[in-house]
């Protein structure tokens, strides 16, 4: 399958089956701002709750933080935010349109290698909708000589605090979960009593006013972020930074991911971000653009805390027992967007078999991990003894209902948003008690007892 016609079906699934709708749609919407429907929050859920689990309850020396989105603008001053998050932007002379250097650079040599090749015999270059955007003017095709120079635009969205808006009231919306985690370093250790090495994790929303959107969840404006900062010894930093680096990759593959589909990429000293001494993106191999990054890994140095104790005015070091001095601790941060995280592993999950969509999705993930089904909605016998299994299982599982068409398109629709088993009621469970329970990616089916329903399900799903 070509890769613009996979992302094209994706993006189709994910409206049809209710994982992802257009924000504010019936207005037309709005760019890079999406809502997760009623199957992709499940499966978002899913992905936070078993990153949780692996950051946080699997530790002995990592602990939660849910901080807020909006704080005293001194944080972002104090951060280099206000100052250092930008982007260098060029505009075209004609059309006015603005874009980011970097994008237009690099799909403007990939694209004049298309068509230098689609010249020779090669066939026609497609353009996906980011390309179109970025390449093409009301008078033709962008040209280099078209653009101003680059000039810097800050990325956060501004709001005001109260009544007034002026200087006083300005604050942004956060870019990163991250500085609220900082902020909170001495509240942390002070009722914590942590100790070198110590992680503070969080998910929660970011909002980054981007210049270029596009291909789905990937680039956004809104998004959701799973962030750990994990403060360390600074001689221990590297090590510490390369245990991180594997346990990542590790948590990806363990989620499903191919292991072709995925790489690290270390950054050049002018690509990392104003805080950062190293960083290495985990790159998935996306099929609208090649490799991009899924997670970022970054060591942060000493950066953040100087700096708000250089700004508050409060004394954030840490006392170390083993020393007995008073030091600066160095930040590893691995962080990754619950969006692409979603995007990602749909992509690998996404299968085709005839005119059969299969999503092969870890049971973990699965938004549902069982569908119930009488074998005909119109007996009422089979359906009664289905609801009452239905009512049962929905207690312990993410369990559906489904009494619609035949049983053959009702398998299939399953098979869509990924849930691994199917259960249905059929005559025979009426006269010896069993159930055939269906397994989504074989498509085998047994028989088991209604009686160990549960049992049978746990194991199935182990």
């Amino acid at each position: 399958m070509a890769q613009d016609q996979l992302i094209e079906k994706i993006v189709s699934l994910a409206k049809r089956r209710g994982f992802v709708f257009p924000g504010s749609e019936i207005y037309g919407g709005i760019g890079g701002i999406y809502d997760l429907g009623p199957l992709g929050v499940e499966l978002a859920n899913n992905i936070k709750a078993v990153w949780w689990k692996n950051i946080v309850y699997s530790r002995d020396n990592v602990v939660g933080l849910d901080s807020s989105i909006l704080m005293n603008s001194s944080v972002w001053h104090a951060s280099g935010h206000v100052e250092g998050f930008v982007d260098p932007l060029i505009e075209c002379k004609k059309c006015h349109k603005r874009f980011r250097k970097d994008v237009y650079e690099r799909l403007y040599e990939a694209k004049k290698r298309l068509f230098k090749k689609a010249s020779a015999g090669g066939g026609n270059p497609v353009l996906t909708g980011e390309e179109m955007e970025v390449l093409l003017c009301k008078d033709g095709v962008h040209r280099p000589q078209d653009f101003t120079g680059p000039r810097l635009f800050n990325l956060m969205f501004k709001t005001h605090i109260g009544p007034v808006e002026d200087e006083s009231s300005e604050t942004f919306l956060r870019p990163e979960t991250a500085q609220g985690i900082f902020v909170n370093f001495g509240n942390v250790v002070d009722t914590m009593r942590v100790k070198l090495p110590f992680g503070i994790a969080q998910i929660g929303k970011g909002f980054r006013n981007e210049i270029t959107i596009g291909n789905f969840l990937f680039r956004v404006r809104e998004f959701e972020m799973m962030e750990l900062e994990y403060f360390t010894r600074p001689a221990q930093a590297e090590k510490d930074f390369e245990y991180w680096q594997k346990e990542r990759m590790d948590w990806w593959l363990s989620l499903g991911l191919k292991k072709e589909n995925l790489r690290f990429r270390e950054h050049k000293e002018d690509e990392r971000a104003h805080y950062a001494a190293r960083s290495v993106d985990v790159e998935y191999n996306w099929p609208f653009m090649e490799w991009g990054e899924l997670e970022g890994i970054a060591n942060r140095t000493d950066y953040d805390l100087k700096q708000h104790s250089k700004e508050s005015g409060k004394d954030l070091s840490y006392f170390d027992e083993e020393t007995k001095e008073k030091i600066i601790p160095y930040v590893i941060e691995p962080s990754a967007g619950v969006g692409r995280a979603m995007l990602a592993l749909i992509i690998d999950a996404y299968h085709e078999d005839g005119n059969r969509v299969i999503l092969k999705l870890k049971p973990e993930l699965a938004p549902y991990k069982v569908a119930v089904f009488p074998l005909l909605a119109n007996k009422p016998e089979l359906v009664k003894l289905a609801r009452s299994i239905y009512e049962d299982l929905k207690k312990k599982f993410p369990t559906v209902w489904d009494d619609r068409g035949n049983i053959g398109k009702r398998y299939y629709a399953q098979d869509e948003i990924g849930t691994p088993f199917c259960i249905t009621v059929d005559f025979q469970s009426l006269e010896d008690q069993t159930v055939t329970i269906r397994d989504r990616d074989s498509m085998k089916q047994n028989r088991i007892k209604i009686k160990d329903r549960v049992t049978s399900l746990k194991k199935l799903l182990s």
